[in-house]
């Protein structure tokens, strides 16, 4: 699998490939990676492109430094943007993009975090299908501190991962909780010491990258349609992509590495 190179169109989110994984990073130092509006623009098209790039399969998120993995939505463009009804409108659709966009890519996603994961940094965060922290993540919703709404969506999404208990105590309390904490509740699925974080979470991304395309494709399907209301999954698109495994080449493959004891190697076809 070669490396690709991406342009985002800003130095405040930044792409690179490397053997299968894209890792995307939240390059907003001086706001502790704060989700601005350039990164906010620069994200829907960003992680289009990746998802239509064959190169490749597993995406992994992180913020820039070791501080932050996002604090949250950038609180000095609230004024101009989250105020008016027309100028909180279009944050919204914004945002919606950002979350469609995340919500639609078909390769796993991994966070990788630490220090800060505030606000629109945990929702950002609550995208990833895997998120692994460091001892010193910090995370919370500080919506209650702000008094600004949260909408349906950012409930939703946080409540399916925590339950509806741990969900009311993170947003009507606002605090702040710790790594050991969000492991309790599932909201990270470990925590892994600070020197040890970037060897961990590379691993397992590469890992991820060299099993069968087509089956972490199905996997994902299937975990995404579990998501969604009984009477509303797709059963039959994920019993194709089922199939499409048991008729790929790479079924052949991993049959055959099996048989002669070696490593497959799989092409996603």
């Amino acid at each position: 699998m070669s490396d690709t190179a991406f342009d985002t169109g800003t130095d405040q989110l930044l792409v690179d490939v490397t053997d299968g994984v894209a890792r995307v990073t939240f390059n907003n130092l001086a706001k502790h990676n704060a989700l601005s509006l350039a990164i906010r623009r620069a994200l829907p098209d960003t992680i289009a492109a990746l998802e239509s790039d064959p190169v490749v399969r597993v995406v992994l998120m992180t913020g820039a430094g070791t501080k932050a993995f996002m604090s949250g939505a950038d609180i000095s463009e609230f004024g101009a943007q989250r105020t008016a009804p027309d100028a909180r409108a279009e944050y919204d659709r914004a945002s919606a993009a950002v979350t469609g966009a995340w919500q639609a890519l078909s390769k796993p996603i991994i966070a990788m975090i630490r220090g800060y994961c505030l606000g629109g940094g945990l929702l950002t965060a609550l995208s990833a299908d895997i998120r692994i922290a460091s001892p010193d993540a910090r995370f919370a919703v500080p919506a209650a501190r702000l008094g600004l709404g949260y909408g349906m969506g950012g409930v939703q999404a946080l409540t399916e991962v925590v339950g509806p208990a741990a969900a009311a105590e993170i947003l009507f309390s606002a605090r702040r909780f710790s790594a050991e904490e969000a492991l309790a509740i599932g909201l990270v699925n470990r925590v892994v010491e600070a020197d040890q974080l970037e060897g961990a979470v590379t691993a397992l991304a590469q890992t991820i990258a060299h099993n069968a395309p087509l089956t972490v494709a199905a996997c994902k399907a299937a975990l995404r349609e579990l998501r969604r209301a009984p009477e509303h999954r797709d059963r039959s698109k994920v019993a194709e992509m089922v199939e499409a495994c048991f008729r790929s080449e790479d079924y052949l493959e991993g049959q055959a590495a099996f048989a002669e004891k070696r490593e497959p190697r799989f092409r996603g076809r």
